[in-house]
């Protein structure tokens, strides 16, 4: 690493595709990290898979890069709602925090939540007017709301009282002045280094570091990050791992900081740096490395706001099980990748569920259950999982629900569309404001009313709108939510689907499969125009016969299906239907297949 002589620690904070990431590798660039003829990977940041396919962060990150003599130790934070949970964590690390903000969307719902954070902790905050190039761009504008904003999450003077630049992330510029266009991120940096303030050293005191992250390397195994917060760490130096009341003698084999994209080994970490530590197993969120055997004053624990959202996993019962490359079937084995996942992120909590091979999980939001659910699914695990259900609270006021604050950007000329979707939902409106051709609409609904909107939003919007929501708190519980309107078109038995039969299905409904797939009874291949359900015959093949008579062969031309993703169906599902995923293929399905069980128990139903 390169030399410097002064230390800044702060989190990039920012709402999904604001541009963190790519700030960081602007950063990357002109501080160095990357040699003469070194590929410049962009967004080097966004390390999984998932990251770079969806364009968002998931998983908080930690690095570091020198620039003009100053270190700046980073922590690049998811911006959806649903990982919160790492936003929350990563705050515990650093001593200030890059607030960005999209010069033409401006702020929105999770720019407040992690800002009102922030301040709580009494955080500085630099703020950065990003994508400053954009045709649509309202720098000036949004540095108002951004002021605004400031004052409705509780700002103090002090915090009020803070530099904002103006920045194009992609280019690698800043400026304070937009008369004056920027050439590099030197105005930036300079502003971090003057208003965050440098970490107050305790190396004479007893070395203390809390586990804020559990990461995994192929070499070298567990490694736990956090940032020392006194002291000093050398390797194979004898010390005391603390879970909750009880403690154990610990040595840290492997000390490693964080530089550009890559980890370096290195042989010691004093206070204020944030490293990744090895050689330690059985070891969580919030522990705490101490070389002292009790902890004379301990740091607080680690804690996270309640789940919100709950999804049954259960064990894959279909005729089809450990047919599509699943390597992980048992109930076994579903447990235990959950309670791993449980055990590296604080946000996620696993129940016991109504029988020995089912789980409830419980997270932030959709979104962060549907990440899972993919891991899940790429690893080789094969389960099924139910629709996502509330999670609520049973109080003196009575049954308590989860509030959201709804944010939905769209052109004006689709607000009659819209509107309408969101009132079925139990939303009220709360403010309207109209930006040019688009209208920005503001709505407090239930989170159960959040389930399903995503596809119906943007049918409505032909594909416009942009929604952003997160948790504003606990609400009486609303009523029903109407769920989806239309029935399912369900198959009737087993076999091999036929242009026949889906061409003679096609006016019944839309289909989501095509020609050759394989299914079972209770399978659900679409949905149905009508509100009921229908069994349907989907591998019936066409009678042949020696008698044939011209213009009689209808030609069985069957139209393109619809290709529903992993979020396309936790949104459409019903309660009485189910997701089955695996390695090589999603499907729809009841959850009770037979027919006859079926109709028997939709006639109790109605008796009662």
């Amino acid at each position: 690493m390169s030399e410097y002589t002064s230390t800044r620690t702060l989190a990039i904070i920012a709402h999904v595709d604001h541009g963190k990431t790519t700030l960081v590798d602007s950063l990357f660039r002109q501080g160095g990290v990357y040699g003469q003829h070194q590929e410049v990977t962009e967004r080097a940041m966004d390390s999984m898979d998932q990251e770079r396919e969806r364009g968002i962060t998931i998983l908080a990150k930690c690095t570091s890069v020198v620039y003009d003599e100053t270190r700046l130790q980073l922590v690049d934070t998811p911006g959806h709602a649903d990982f919160g949970g790492e936003v929350e964590r990563s705050l515990r690390m650093v001593d200030g925090a890059l607030l960005l903000v999209d010069a033409a969307e401006g702020p929105l719902p999770q720019t407040g939540f992690v800002l009102r954070k922030a301040f709580a902790q009494g955080l500085k905050v630099v703020v950065a007017i990003n994508k400053i190039d954009r045709a649509d761009a309202r720098p000036l504008e949004v540095q108002d709301e951004v002021l605004s904003l400031f004052i409705d999450v509780g700002a103090s003077d002090e915090q009020l009282e803070c530099p904002v630049l103006f920045t194009d992330g992609r280019a690698g510029t800043a400026t304070t002045d937009l008369e004056k266009p920027g050439v590099d991120l030197k105005p930036l940096v300079k502003a971090l280094q003057t208003e965050i303030p440098p970490f107050e050293e305790a190396i004479d005191a007893p070395f203390c570091l809390q586990v804020n992250q559990l990461a995994y390397d192929p070499y070298v195994g567990r490694l736990l990050v956090g940032r020392v917060q006194s002291g000093e760490l050398q390797i194979n130096q004898p010390g005391y791992l603390h879970k909750g009341e009880t403690s154990r003698p610990a040595r840290v084999a492997n000390i490693f900081r964080f530089a550009g994209p890559m980890r370096e080994p290195c042989r010691n970490a004093r206070a204020g740096d944030i490293v990744a530590l090895a050689g330690m197993d059985d070891v969580g969120i919030g522990d705490v490395l101490s070389s002292e055997e009790t902890l004379s004053s301990p740091p607080p624990p680690i804690e996270v706001d309640e789940p919100a959202v709950s999804m049954v996993f259960q064990v894959n019962d279909g005729p089809l099980a450990g047919k599509s490359g699943g390597k992980f079937v048992t109930s076994r084995h579903i447990k235990e990748r959950l309670e791993r996942e449980a055990f590296a992120n604080v946000s996620i909590r696993i129940e016991p569920g109504e029988g020995s091979e089912s789980f409830r999980v419980l997270g932030r939001g959709e979104l962060q259950l549907a990440v899972l659910i993919e891991a899940m699914r790429r690893e080789g695990y094969e389960f099924c999982v139910r629709r996502p259900q509330v999670v609520t609270r049973q109080t003196d006021e009575g049954l308590m629900e989860p509030l959201e604050r709804l944010v939905i950007d769209i052109p004006a000329e689709h607000i009659g569309n819209v509107t309408p979707l969101l009132a079925k939902r139990l939303a009220r409106l709360q403010e309207q404001e109209f930006e040019g051709d688009r209208v920005r609409l503001r709505y407090q609904v239930p989170t159960r009313g959040l389930f399903g909107l995503r596809s119906q939003l943007m049918t409505a919007s032909r594909g416009a709108a942009i929604a952003h929501a997160v948790i504003e708190g606990w609400v009486p519980w609303s009523g029903d939510v109407e769920q989806r309107q239309n029935g399912a078109l369900v198959a009737d038995r087993a076999g091999t689907t036929t242009p026949y039969a889906l061409f003679n299905l096609q006016p019944r409904g839309n289909l989501s499969l095509g020609v050759g797939r394989e299914v079972y009874e209770g399978m659900v291949i679409g949905e149905h125009c009508r509100d009921n359900d229908l069994n349907v015959n989907c591998v019936r093949e066409k009678k042949l016969t020696n008698v044939r008579a011209s213009g009689k062969d209808d030609a069985t031309a069957v139209s393109p299906h619809r290709k529903m993703s992993l979020e396309d169906c936790l949104e459409w599902i019903r309660d009485d239907e189910m997701v089955e995923v695996t390695p090589e293929s999603i499907r729809l399905r009841k959850l009770v297949l037979g027919q006859t069980i079926r109709q028997s128990m939709a006639r109790s139903r109605q008796k009662a």
